[in-house]
């Protein structure tokens, strides 16, 4: 019998070490509440912290769905848990783990059952960067993916009770998204019966009619190039088909949660588009802008907020006559604010507008049509009463340093806003998931009589 080739320690650690790459990995793990709350030091809004720790919290992009159809989770990305998706609950603020076996970009929190939407690479796949797409944008994973939802409301049920089944027992894995068309991004239908993502170039540029002008990059970031498109999945068949192909770079697609078959995207350059703002129906018909801009109008990052809105900011960040690659958008000649379009009536209205500095950045709203909320340059959130056009500070103290925006995004009660924040951070940069209460004095306005 030959001698063992390791001490006895050697083994020891490695079996510390497998464990602790299993609890990592685990689904339904709980982590103890850091709920609290504090008032901003320079406005006084009570803030609630869900999340207080260094450990790198992100919430989903304000495009998306935030909370659980019950309205009580909040789901979120942390590094307490690489590459996997944690939820908190607003009321007690326990955390759990809700997958296990990883995620490929966007994530949809479902609105009518509670499940979260993913893709994720399917068993067996490898790296093969820019594979059905040569440009410098898509260096990064390409292959088929799976598409599958994760039964939340199974995994809290038995994270609560600590037995937890295996990963693939909260599963449903609907299809595969084969590679020549799995481009990235997902949105999920307001039926929960179809998902939409974007297509490769060479996909879409099969699709597109024979002499259609393919767009070149726009802008100094060398982005915007085409072609791409939209393309979904059937849910209960798995089949995988196109919307449209459209000549330039797609990005931001979103459904409208409470209309079926409503798609918004944009024309992704990084900076400002010669168009940026798109819807299209589930079939491909009814391509058109949201908001047909002008050269000078910098319009970015728009959000379904409603049934029949799409909020959405017009920069005035520049000073008039400088020309730095983007022609002569975002300075404040030109009327800038937080812009909110009706998809029905097509009429457009700015809400409001900061009195100094670059404007509003990342905006939304709530689906009543009371409220709209946006962040600025230097980080701070503005609330904004639809029906006074009356403006309220109500953070300051997100810190410049953070590793991004506060993002913020409503309820869908249009009580509360959920935004990140590093005002907690000791290092400048880590975030925390946080909640603002809309003020109760606020809450208790009465509608004036010619508001509808």
């Amino acid at each position: 019998m030959h001698p063992h080739p390791f001490p006895a320690w050697v083994h020891g650690l490695i079996l510390i070490l497998l464990v602790s790459s299993a609890a990592e990995a685990q689904l339904g793990r709980r982590f103890a509440s850091e709920k609290k709350t504090i008032k901003d030091p320079a406005t006084g809004v009570p803030l609630t912290f869900l999340t207080s720790s260094q450990d790198g919290e992100r919430k989903i992009y304000p495009t998306h769905p935030q909370w659980t159809a019950d309205g009580q989770w909040i789901v979120f990305f942390s590094e307490r848990a690489p590459q996997q998706v944690l939820a908190v609950n607003e009321k007690s603020g326990v955390m759990v783990q809700v997958t296990e076996t990883g995620h490929q970009g966007a994530l949809w929190v479902g609105q009518k059952s509670m499940r979260l939407f993913l893709t994720r690479r399917a068993p067996g796949a490898t790296n093969s960067p820019g594979d059905g797409d040569a440009r410098p944008r898509s260096r990064r994973f390409r292959g088929p993916v799976q598409m599958v939802a994760i039964d939340l409301a199974g995994v809290f049920a038995d994270s609560a009770r600590g037995r937890m089944k295996p990963a693939a027992a909260y599963e449903q894995v609907f299809g595969l998204i084969p590679q020549e068309m799995a481009g990235g991004e997902l949105a999920i239908d307001a039926s929960e019966q179809f998902a939409y993502f974007r297509m490769t170039a060479d996909a879409a540029a099969r699709l597109l009619p024979e002499g259609t002008q393919v767009e070149p990059n726009f802008g100094p970031r060398s982005m915007g190039e085409g072609p791409s498109g939209i393309a979904k999945m059937n849910l209960t068949t798995g089949e995988v088909a196109p919307v449209i192909a459209v000549p330039f770079q797609v990005g931001h697609i979103q459904s409208n949660p409470w209309r079926s078959n409503e798609i918004v995207f944009c024309w992704e350059t990084g900076g400002k588009s010669p168009q940026r703002t798109w819807t299209v129906n589930a079939d491909g018909s009814g391509l058109r802008p949201v908001f047909p801009e002008s050269e000078f109008d910098w319009v970015t990052h728009e959000a379904v907020i409603g049934p029949d809105e799409v909020a959405l900011a017009i920069l005035g960040h520049r000073n008039p006559g400088v020309d730095d690659g983007w022609g002569k958008a975002g300075t404040r000649v030109r009327p800038t604010g937080l812009g909110i379009v009706n998809l029905r009536t097509r009429k457009m209205l700015i809400v409001g507008q900061t009195r100094s500095g670059s404007g509003l950045w990342h905006v939304h709203g709530s689906p009543d049509g009371r409220w709209a909320v946006g962040d600025d340059f230097d980080r701070n959130l503005w609330l904004i009463d639809r029906r006074t056009s009356e403006m309220m500070r109500l953070t300051a103290g997100h810190k410049t340093t953070a590793d991004d925006h506060p993002h913020p995004t409503f309820h869908p009660d249009g009580t509360r806003i959920q935004f990140q924040s590093a005002m907690l951070s000791t290092d400048g940069h880590s975030m925390d998931i946080c909640v603002v209460a809309v003020p109760r004095a606020w809450l208790k306005r009465q509608p004036r009589l010619h508001d509808h």
